[in-house]
């Protein structure tokens, strides 16, 4: 799933915001700096799926000849690939 950056500092200030305003976690840094926490976070975190989805990509290719032959339906085996790799790595989307 793809955000944009302004979406993820949005969601990251929201975050924060409410975490502040519920009285769940003390202010102990600059709001900013927090906000920035959170946006790393999240960002580093759907990295990990489009870097997985990437090496789905990358391994499809190289049976794409066989696949065609097959009249395999792509999405699908990208699909069942992806879920086999998470599963093996204990990823968790």
């Amino acid at each position: 799933m793809k955000f944009k950056k302004e979406r993820v500092v949005i969601l990251s200030i929201n975050i924060i915001e409410g975490l502040i305003k519920n009285g769940f976690i003390a202010q102990s840094a600059p709001k900013e700096e927090l906000v920035k926490k959170v946006q790393n976070t999240i960002t580093d975190d759907l990295m990990v799926e489009e870097k997985l989805n990437e090496e789905v990509r990358e391994i499809l290719k190289s049976y794409s000849k066989q696949l065609e032959q097959e009249s395999v339906n792509y999405q699908k085996m990208f699909q069942m690939v992806k879920d086999k790799l998470v599963k093996e790595r204990g990823i968790i989307l």
